[in-house]
């Protein structure tokens, strides 16, 4: 099952696994020690953010390396953008009206 991005980064615990594997690719075992779950929970968010191509896996030796796939952070971001512009021009509207009301207490 095919999984939606914005489903996956609504967790909390799967948001903090991004901040951690942004920094560097980690075990789940290393994962698994940052937070109050069990193993197989971390597992179990691993998976979800996996099949929604927000992180890879690496295979070396015995252990999985996961790491973030930046391309897909990049789709968010793309997607935030919209908004971002939004609230910009809403806070200089803001801002406008804040320095009339300033020049007229004045």
């Amino acid at each position: 099952m095919r999984r939606d991005i914005f489903q996956a980064i609504a967790d909390p615990t799967r948001r903090a696994i991004i901040g951690l594997i942004a920094l560097q690719a980690m075990t789940p075992n290393a994962l698994a020690d940052n937070f109050n779950i069990s193993r197989q929970a971390v597992s179990k968010h691993l998976r979800i953010l996996t099949e929604c191509e927000l992180i890879t896996q690496e295979h070396q030796g015995r252990e999985i390396y996961y790491s973030l796939e930046v391309e897909k952070i990049k789709e968010i971001d793309e997607w935030l953008s919209q908004f971002r512009a939004i609230w910009k021009a809403q806070f200089n509207q803001l801002d406008s009206v804040l320095s009339t009301l300033k020049q007229n207490k004045r």
